[in-house]
């Protein structure tokens, strides 16, 4: 009983990227997303000089780590901790012990809007009721100081998405921003129930750069 309130859980990250990706409309806001191996790691620090790996499966920001290109060499920043290598073998060793064999998934880092030199991302909760869709809340979470993750479980702030996005924007884009955040939700929901019937609850993380675009970091099917 408890199980069919909730809907359906897809779990893996990547095959609801797949599901978006399908999508003329949602694949702009997608960031570049490929499967963990040490060559397309190299390969996609040289296009985007910065890259976000996640676990496959599981929340939180448990397990989530960046890795970007400095000069001649990368930063490594795992948990509250960051560390310089001079070469890509250096770094890889350290993604490859902290993986722990586990799927992960390589993203483009994006250069999200900051408040106080603190990312700021946005979560928009959205569930069906009695057979129709409705928004629930949207919220701001901004990182906590020396972190790139955003998760309240590891530190962050808690905002209303009003007041999130009033820290990054000016009003009037701040409102627009919102309104195209809801589109999109509505867009990529009647996608991913298509493909995943059975889903009830969905929570969209979503961010949005220095230049004001907005990407679809990731979709939960058992949002917090």
């Amino acid at each position: 009983m408890q199980q069919q309130k909730r809907g359906r859980q897809v779990a893996s990250k990547w095959l609801k990227t797949v599901a978006l990706l399908a999508s003329p409309k949602a694949a702009p806001h997608i960031p570049r997303t490929k499967p963990f191996n040490r060559k397309r790691l190299h390969r996609m620090l040289r296009r985007y000089g910065v890259v976000v790996l996640k676990p496959v499966r599981g929340g939180g920001g448990l397990g989530v780590m960046k890795v970007s290109r400095q000069g001649g060499g990368y930063l490594y920043a795992y948990k509250s901790r960051t560390r310089k290598f001079g070469s890509f073998r250096g770094v890889w060793k350290a993604v490859h012990r902290a993986r722990r064999r586990r799927p992960y998934l390589i993203q483009q880092g994006i250069d999200l809007a900051c408040y106080k030199q603190r990312p700021i991302d946005f979560r928009l909760k959205y569930m069906k009721r009695n057979g129709r869709w409705r928004f629930v809340a949207i919220l701001g979470k901004i990182a906590k100081p020396g972190l790139f993750v955003t998760n309240i479980c590891r530190g962050g702030t808690l905002v209303s998405g009003s007041k999130g996005l009033s820290l990054s924007f000016p009003s009037k884009e701040a409102e627009a921003k919102k309104r195209e955040m809801r589109e999109l939700t509505k867009t990529c929901t009647k996608l991913l129930e298509r493909r995943f019937p059975g889903i009830r609850q969905l929570g969209y993380d979503y961010g949005i750069d220095r230049n004001g675009h907005i990407w679809i970091l990731e979709v939960n099917t058992r949002p917090q």
